[in-house]
């Protein structure tokens, strides 16, 4: 059986069994379980700690993960990415009294406090700043207050936590993350069952990103209304009982739809009609 870590708890484990079940997979029923297995799908969960996926993966007694791209680096594990999910989106930032720091040239000299050891050790020694690095777990905001370090390093969201603790985020991002699916670097990336999976979990990307729009128009509109969705190869375009008029459906971005009914509607476009996408393989 494919052998796959899911997060147990926090913001990745909701959405990552949200999308595990959009892709046909059996999942837990109760958050205490802690291992299930999917005999259909040949397929079996793991639920454990996000921060230690990682490290289940690179030691090859799991072949897939889905973590956070920040817990990864973090890690120093021996593992890659290979498929981003879109989802736990995050920026990662330096941030300090005002005043105390303008850029990262800045932190020579000083300490940050991070629950990010691995990134921000990694960051600095990447741009030559020579920095000592405090490891802090949990809310790091009261290191600066308290003495600890002058500078922190941090998940910023709406940058609101830090905006109350008196501290303002400066330079440019440390990295940008989302959930992502690793594997142990130098794995076969061709095994069959994981190419199943990782279709699987992109045709739900995919139905996320797109919506079916079906639409009536006359054949002289045709052209444009076809330039206004041409789907991904091309529409679909069917003859209706009244001469002169055509059915079209294609995908279109989901995030576009109402701009491009809106736009079928003005040239003489009838009928228009959106549906979801519940799976997808492109």
């Amino acid at each position: 059986m494919l052998r796959i870590a899911v997060p147990n708890k926090g913001s990745l484990s909701g959405p990552a069994a949200e999308m595990l079940h959009e892709a046909g997979y059996q999942q837990r029923r109760e958050s205490k379980e802690l291992r299930i297995v999917d005999p259909e799908n040949e397929v079996e969960f793991f639920y454990l700690r996000p921060r230690d996926i990682a490290i289940y993966v690179s030691s090859g007694r799991l072949d897939i993960g889905i973590t956070g791209r920040d817990l990864l680096i973090d890690s120093g594990a021996d593992a890659e990415e290979i498929l981003p999910l879109g989802f736990a989106r995050s920026t990662f930032r330096f941030a300090a009294k005002p005043g105390t720091a303008s850029g990262i040239e800045d932190l020579k000299g000083k300490t940050v406090a991070t629950s990010y050891e691995g990134i921000v050790a990694g960051h600095l020694a990447d741009s030559g700043i020579d920095a000592s690095v405090v490891h802090l777990d949990g809310a790091v905001e009261t290191a600066i207050e308290l003495g600890v370090a002058e500078v922190i390093a941090d998940v910023v969201e709406t940058g609101t936590s830090l905006r109350n603790a008196g501290l303002e985020v400066f330079g440019e991002p440390i990295m940008k993350s989302e959930a992502i699916v690793i594997r142990r670097t130098g794995a076969d990336g061709e095994e069959p069952k994981v190419q199943q999976f990782l279709r699987r979990l992109q045709g739900v990307l995919v139905a996320r990103t797109y919506v079916m729009m079906d639409y009536d128009c006359r054949v002289e509109q045709l052209e444009k209304a076809v330039a206004l969705t041409p789907g991904l190869e091309s529409p679909t375009v069917s003859p209706l009982h009244n001469e002169g008029w055509v059915a079209v459906r294609a995908m279109v971005p989901a995030k576009e739809a109402q701009r491009i009914m809106d736009d079928l509607y003005a040239i003489g476009a009838r009928a228009i009609l959106t549906t979801a996408i519940h799976a997808c393989r492109l």
